[in-house]
């Protein structure tokens, strides 16, 4: 039986992983990402302790205990089964909007960088236009427009990300368009979009993986802020930041209401930072040189 020689390209990424492995941020990152992940499928198919909706209130405001291992709210619920759907529904309207603006960002940077010229400038400054508004402000614009609910919160969340990959997209499509297999490219008679698509952008992947991460970061700061102010997820699903809110008035008689969803976002929030640093270092060349 012959055996199949790896490419040059699954070397690369096994290079790529082992390089990440080896960054201790990048590292930590990705441990921290891994188990996000792992608790938000554990709320995704149904494996908490108890029905996080469902109210015990004989066992209201109680503390940490062998029963209730992260206590329980107001009502009686219990914040451990609360904490793993409500990281659910964070992590969810986190990948889905920044997949969402990715997308588009991306899209509309790379469109534009190739064009250049006078399309190039008034789409860029349509995307100055958003860079003007406080991206909570904006995203809070957006929802009072499209109004509350977790679809609405996605394309608000959306909508503040969009001119960022934009712009992540923009720069390197200038550079990457002037090289000679783009030239060779357009001499041969290959389409304009065909380059784009095709040629340019599978060049400019890097940073763009880079702003991912440290997407995915900030729109689960934005969701929780969402939420917070009563405006994204809507009872009775629970949401990280909706705990906090609901959390404000007994925190001094119930901490573990305000501790256990903040170290939540903080981990998660730290987690996809790290993992954003340690990819920079790795798939940057110029952080390569400098190391």
């Amino acid at each position: 039986m012959l055996l199949r020689r790896k490419g040059p390209r699954s070397r690369k990424k096994r290079n790529v992983l082992l390089r990440l492995l080896s960054n201790l941020s990048g590292a930590l990152g990705l441990l921290i990402v891994l188990f996000y992940i792992v608790v938000a499928l554990m709320g995704a198919f149904g494996m908490t302790p108890y029905p996080p909706t469902e109210q015990y209130r004989i066992d209201r405001l109680q503390a940490p205990n062998d029963t209730y291992r992260l206590g329980t709210d107001l009502f009686g619920r219990d914040m451990e089964s609360r904490i793993i759907k409500g990281t659910t529904n964070s992590l969810y309207v986190a990948f889905a909007s920044v997949t969402l603006s990715g997308f588009v960002g991306t899209v509309i940077g790379a469109v534009s960088g190739y064009i250049g010229g006078y399309g190039d400038n008034i789409i860029m400054r349509i995307m100055d236009i958003f860079f003007a508004f406080p991206a909570i402000l904006l995203a809070l614009l957006v929802v009072v427009v499209l109004g509350r609910g977790l679809d609405n919160t996605i394309i608000a969340i959306a909508v503040v990300y969009t001119p960022i990959f934009a712009r992540v997209a923009r720069g390197p499509v200038l550079s990457v368009k002037e090289m000679e297999f783009v030239t060779a490219a357009r001499a041969v008679g290959t389409r304009d979009m065909r380059i784009l698509f095709v040629h340019v952008l599978p060049n400019t992947i890097a940073p763009l993986i880079v702003q991912v991460s440290l997407a995915l970061s900030w729109a689960l700061l934005t969701e929780a802020g969402l939420s917070f102010l009563g405006l994204g997820t809507q009872l009775p699903e629970p949401s990280l930041g909706l705990m906090l809110s609901e959390s404000q008035g007994i925190a001094e008689i119930a901490p573990w209401l305000m501790i256990y969803p903040g170290l939540a976002i903080m981990v998660g929030v730290l987690g996809f930072n790290l993992l954003g640093d340690g990819l920079r270092d790795v798939l940057d060349p110029r952080m390569r040189r400098l190391r």
